[in-house]
């Protein structure tokens, strides 16, 4: 099935993603392409709307990112986002210019009446981030939107529908902002909202049925949601033809290797190989303190034992990889395909040799991937698993990595995310985890003096990982965390928490 389209062309906005987002949860399939995308192209995909997006560049000057006028001549709806709304006004004959006052944060919008702001207050506040702004607008345009130092905080040509927004409308400091693309979206692009989870489930595994055919499908299931859910849609559309394969690498969460075995082995009936490495993982990395140093000997272990594995099979043809829409933005248009293929699938090595790439969820936001999942029926504990490391624990016990180390940061780990999920946070917090910092200190137990290991909470908030802020745990909830820890777990006496964000820190500690 064709699902109406809406292109979001990207002019470098550290937001590009999230315009897309909000488009989709308009239950609107949008795609980000270049901005040098040509009308002709334009006109090939068909789309119902087009979105531009922001940009640090400033519209006149040299090299400056543009776009071909002739998509302004199609007919299509066009709504330009800050620097998007400021080339559209240049390239129209409109003057943009740097503004009196640079407008960063929020900022009382007053709207006048139009069909973009249905349902949206004649005051509200938006998020502003320019210096510069159109000061004069093309003939044909009319301001629909101003703050105090903004006059064309937003505007419209109704004959071409083109329109102009200077604030962000797709950031949630925008609390109108996803009515107003909605609007858009309903109003003016005239779109019903085809893209659904549930419709989308029966046409891709309709879509891998026809793609796939008889050939046997591999895939590396680690347990985390990406794998898991291409992992599952497979399963739904060939059975047993698929595959899988799970590497206990001995640097797993607490009962992790048992749930992944228990839902996808026993639950859900997957032809699923577990294999126990524990013991090849633990020889690499004995001895070795250095992070990059762990991280390289745990990836070249897992491509061995996959290796094996693989050989073992012999005859499978297709390989699943997990690659998901941020993903193929990240890589650049035009080139996705080629820069992940051998991105997603843990660095497998070259030499293996497969007739084609599967990849289920190329499409999809992680969000998207999570609804997904639950449509196909996994439970909440696979779907809404937080981010979890290619190393694993391997790089959250600092330094040397042994037994004895990873059993204690298993059993503070599991006490910190137990009490989360107990405190009703766990949907709120992005990503929680204990790190055993490899720091012995002095302290009194029982009347005797001790010297053990120090625990460090790490908790985040955030949207993609690429920042993060320090999650505000209440007090009392690290109080009962640090209580059950030193109570619990034994050869750790001291607990600290993690207060700086990202950056200037990385999420992980190694």
């Amino acid at each position: 099935m064709n699902h109406e389209l809406i292109l979001v062309l990207d002019f470098g906005a550290q937001y590009n993603q999230l315009i897309a987002r909000r488009v989709r949860e308009a239950n609107v399939y949008c795609e980000v392409v270049s901005c040098s995308i040509t009308p002709e192209e334009v006109k090939a995909r068909n789309p119902k709307g087009i979105i531009f997006t922001g940009g640090p560049s400033v519209v006149y000057e040299t090299g400056a990112p543009t776009v071909d006028s002739g998509i302004f001549e199609l007919g299509i709806p066009v709504l330009g986002i800050c620097y998007g709304a400021q080339l559209i006004a240049h390239l129209n004959g409109g003057k943009v210019e740097a503004a009196s006052q640079r407008e960063y944060g929020k900022k009382e919008l007053a709207v006048r009446p139009h069909a973009i702001f249905t349902h949206v207050p004649t005051q509200t506040t938006c998020w502003m981030s320019h210096t510069y702004h159109v000061s004069d607008l093309p003939v044909g345009y009319k301001t629909i939107a101003s703050t105090d130092t903004c006059h064309n905080a937003a505007y419209a040509n109704d004959v071409k529908r083109i329109y102009g927004f200077q604030y962000h409308p797709e950031v949630m400091h925008t609390p109108e902002g996803t009515r107003m693309l909605k609007n858009f979206l309903y109003e003016i692009c005239n779109c019903s909202g085809d893209w659904k989870m549930s419709s989308l489930m029966e046409e891709s595994i309709a879509g891998l049925r026809a793609q796939i055919g008889d050939r046997k499908v591999l895939c590396a299931l680690s347990g985390g949601v990406d794998s898991s859910v291409a992992a599952m849609l497979i399963h739904r559309a060939v059975g047993k033809q698929l595959t899988c394969v799970f590497v206990d690498n001995g640097l797993l969460r607490k009962d992790e290797a048992r749930l992944v075995v228990e839902v996808f082995g026993h639950q859900f009936d997957l032809n699923l190989i577990a294999v126990d490495a524990r013991e090849q993982f633990m020889d690499k990395l004995a001895g070795i303190t250095e992070p990059e140093a762990k991280r390289k000997a745990i990836g070249e272990t897992f491509i061995r034992v996959f290796e094996q594995e693989s050989k073992k099979l012999g005859d499978i043809e297709l390989l699943v990889q997990g690659t998901i829409y941020p993903d193929v933005i990240e890589s650049g248009a035009g080139h996705s395909a080629v820069i992940k293929s051998h991105h997603n699938v843990g660095g497998l090595p070259d030499n293996m040799t497969f007739t084609g790439i599967i990849e289920p969820l190329r499409n999809l936001f992680k969000d998207e991937v999570r609804a997904l999942g639950r449509e196909l029926g996994l439970p909440s504990h696979v779907v809404d698993r937080q981010p979890f490391p290619g190393p694993g624990l391997g790089i959250r016990v600092i330094g040397e990595v042994t037994e004895d180390k990873l059993e204690i940061l298993r059993e503070a780990d599991w006490v910190f995310r137990d009490e989360i999920a107990k405190s009703g946070l766990d949907k709120e917090i992005w990503q929680y985890f204990a790190v055993l910092t490899g720091i012995r200190t002095v302290g009194v137990m029982g009347d005797e003096r001790t010297y053990s290991y120090t625990i460090g909470l790490r908790g985040v908030t955030s949207v993609d990982g690429m920042t993060a802020d320090w999650a505000r745990i209440p007090h009392d909830v690290l109080e009962r965390i640090s209580n059950r820890i030193v109570n619990e777990v034994k050869h750790v006496n001291r607990i600290v928490y993690d207060i700086t964000s990202k950056p200037p820190a990385t999420i992980e500690w190694e």
